[in-house]
C-alpha cells in the first residue's frame, strides 16, 4: 500500500503545502482503491502520522521546509535521512513526523514502511496568516503532479 501523508498548518502562510498537496490529491483522485493506495491530511500530528503509516509499504510525507534555500525550491529527501529519535521529554504537541517515522519503526518493526519519501517545499513565509506565496502555490502543482504519477502506477486492483 502507498500512504501519502500531508503535514503542515494551514495558519501559517506557507506551512500548509503538506496538507494543500494531499487535498489536492484527494480531490484529482476520488475513487481510489483505499487498499492499494490511502491519502491523509495529518495537520501537525505526529501521531496520525505514525499511526496512518503503520501497514504501508511505501509512504510519502509532504512539508514546509525552511533552509534559507529559494522559496518554493522542492527537496526530495529519503525518510532515513530525517528521522529523528524524539527528545526525552516530550509532549504530544512536539511530536512531529520526523519523530513519527523514528517512533513508529521502533513500535511497528516490520508493520512500518521501509520505503519512505519526503518532500519538502520551501516556505517564503510561515507567519500567522492564510495566503500562500506563489512560489509556494506553484511548488504545490510540481509535487502534486510527482506523487499523482506514482498514485496511478499503485492505484491498479
Amino acid at each position: 500500500m502507498l500512504t501519502i501523508i500531508g503535514c503542515g498548518n494551514l495558519n501559517r502562510c506557507d506551512d500548509g503545502v503538506g496538507v494543500l498537496v494531499a487535498r489536492q490529491l484527494i480531490d484529482k483522485f476520488p475513487k481510489l482503491d483505499s487498499k492499494n493506495v490511502q491519502i491523509f491530511d495529518a495537520g501537525t500530528d505526529g501521531m496520525s502520522v505514525m499511526f496512518g503509516a503503520r501497514g504501508s509499504k511505501t509512504l510519502i510525507i509532504i512539508d514546509a521546509s525552511q533552509t534559507g534555500s529559494e522559496p518554493g525550491a522542492i527537496f526530495e529527501v529519503p525518510g532515513c535521512e530525517l528521522e529523528g529519535k524524539p527528545p526525552d521529554s516530550y509532549n504530544l504537541h512536539d511530536f512531529r513526523w520526523d519523530h513519527a517515522l523514528y517512533a513508529g519503526r521502533q513500535i511497528f518493526k516490520d508493520e512500518f514502511p521501509n520505503d519512505v519519501q519526503v518532500f519538502l517545499i520551501e516556505a517564503k513565509s510561515l507567519d500567522l496568516g492564510l495566503e500562500m506565496s506563489p512560489e509556494a502555490l506553484q511548488a504545490v502543482e510540481v509535487v502534486v503532479g510527482k506523487i499523482g504519477k506514482r498514485i496511478e502506477n499503485y492505484n491498479v486492483g
